[in-house]
């Protein structure tokens, strides 16, 4: 057998990539959107029962699946291995702010934005179950912050780019295969995976679930900013300024995205992170400044001490609606971004060394996340407490859109302020679009440099099918949302040799800079 270094980096997939792979992906959105069109009530019961199905049965591997990843990954930051640079190349090809704010702007993106408002509100008005504070009360403040932070922390962070992108860095940097996700079997199941319809519908799989996991937030932004423009200038929210919005959208984040890592896509991260920190700066230093710090140092005190208890909670000691609306579905969502957001991080990462990577992706962005959290949300959490805003009803329905305007609001600088993270909220929906729509074409091509007509094309298929989903009503994104957990299963499959494979990884690549001198690696091929 020839070794993997000699099989080119798309084992001689074209330009425009594997038919599998761009054949069942496809399939996926034309079948969803029509079986839609069909039978709206039958495509949601069946995916509803799915959804439950695997939240009940499978809640618990997931949970586990995050966890032993992120101790896994700090254990190795802290080990010799870590000192080895990714990608063959001495110094990054990124800035240290360039790169951080990409993967802050990729990762965090339009989910974490959203929900920032809204999310700790929930948890403040409705107590969590591994809580026994009063809800709505100051007590409630910390452990409503924490749960959040549970969500949206540490464990979420590691598993979308540490063992992972390193698996995928090696073997595609180092050893010539495709930088798709089929790659991350390639040493349990050999060569002969790589070659096969298999490895197509294991990289179709994670597309899949990719497609369904960004169409999502494409669609609530274009529901949340039509719904602003709506309650601040009284533009109708309707379905054609819905359609106006995905239009805009689409244009920037397809522009983005065709013109590749080191333009578009930096360039929209770096302005995005600079409005964030400017946006910051003014919720700090203008609202309840005391308020926030202390809230902070509480909340993540609890987080932490509570870690375990937050964790490790079933639907045998919460009640299982809970689990499949938050724990469950938040972590299974991160599952289903996990081999892409890997191969991007890998990809943005070339020079950095893998104590970096881990520590940026699993603790430098987690700790920005939960101050993000605390400052959106914590105004959210204080103005309910203080009689300011009422979000209880809104958010017993799940209306997040009607929170984060309806807290952007209190906020000092009122309407402006509710303008200004309205576009912040777009833009980071739109970096997700321009970083996903790269990935896609990465699996889709093999190459980390994937033919623009198929980023394009992609790009704008996310697009369109959420301005087909959002004319057959609004539930059905929320459907597709859904259908996000049920992907999880698979891709959780491709994603679980990493817990060993990523230190096996570390450790090759290490011997080969001649960092250590570790007694060679044997894997299976």
């Amino acid at each position: 057998m020839n070794s993997p270094k000699d099989t080119g980096p798309a084992h001689g997939l074209g330009k425009f990539g594997d038919p599998v792979v761009l054949g069942l992906s496809g399939g996926f959105v034309i079948l969803f959107v029509v079986l839609s069109l069909i039978n709206i009530e039958g495509v949601a019961g069946a995916i509803s029962s799915g959804f439950a199905w695997t939240a009940a049965v499978l809640g618990s591997y997931f949970q586990l699946l995050l966890l032993l990843t992120f101790f896994i990954a700090i254990g190795l930051a802290i080990s010799p291995a870590a000192s080895a640079k990714i990608g063959g190349l001495s110094k990054p090809e990124l800035s240290t702010f360039k790169w951080l704010s990409i993967i802050m702007c990729t990762l965090l993106a339009g989910g974490g934005v959203f929900f920032a408002a809204g999310e700790p509100v929930y948890h403040f008005v409705v107590t969590p179950p591994a809580f026994d504070t009063e809800a709505g009360t100051v007590e409630a403040i910390a452990s409503a912050l924490a749960q959040s932070f549970m969500h949206w922390g540490f464990l979420a962070w590691a598993v979308l780019g540490s063992l992972t992108a390193i698996v995928l860095a090696y073997w595609h940097y180092d050893r010539g295969l495709p930088l798709q996700p089929r790659t991350l079997l390639y040493p349990v199941l050999g060569e002969r995976l790589m070659r096969s319809w298999v490895g197509g519908v294991v990289d179709a799989c994670c597309v899949i679930a990719v497609v369904a996991g960004t169409v999502g937030p494409i669609g609530f932004l274009a529901t949340q900013v039509s719904f602003g423009l709506h309650e601040l200038f009284g533009i109708s929210s309707g379905y054609a300024t819905q359609l106006m919005i995905l239009i805009v959208l689409g244009v920037v984040y397809v522009t983005s995205a065709a013109t590749g890592i080191h333009k578009g896509i930096q360039l929209l991260s770096r302005f995005n992170v600079f409005l964030a920190l400017a946006i910051a700066a003014v919720i700090f230093v203008f609202g309840p400044t005391l308020f926030f710090t202390n809230a902070y140092l509480q909340g993540f005190g609890v987080y932490i001490s509570s870690f375990f208890a937050m964790a490790t909670m079933t639907s045998e000691t919460a009640p299982g609606w809970w689990m499949q609306w938050w724990t469950v579905f938040f972590f299974a969502w991160f599952i289903g971004y996990g081999p892409l957001m890997a191969i991007f991080v890998a990809r943005i990462s070339r020079g950095r060394t893998i104590r970096q990577m881990i520590l940026a992706v699993a603790v430098m962005a987690p700790i920005a996340t939960t101050v993000w959290f605390t400052l959106l949300g914590g105004a959210g959490i204080h103005y309910q407490l203080t009689g300011t805003i009422d979000l209880a009803e809104a958010l017993n329905n799940f209306q997040f859109d009607v929170a984060t305007l309806t807290v952007a609001q209190a906020l000092p600088g009122g309407a402006v302020m509710a303008l200004t993270i309205l576009l912040l909220t777009t833009i980071f929906v739109a970096t997700t679009g321009d970083s996903m729509s790269y990935a896609i074409a990465v699996v889709c091509t093999g190459h980390d440099e994937p033919h623009t007509a198929v980023r394009i094309f992609w790009g704008i298929t996310m697009s369109l099918m959420a301005a087909i989903l959002l004319y057959m009503g609004s539930g059905q994104i929320g459907v597709l949302q859904q259908f996000i957990v049920i992907t999880a299963i698979p891709v959780s499959l491709v994603l679980l040799p990493s817990l060993w494979l990523g230190p096996k990884a570390a450790y090759a690549m290490a011997r080969e800079q001649g960092l250590t001198t570790r007694k060679k690696v044997i894997v299976h091929e």
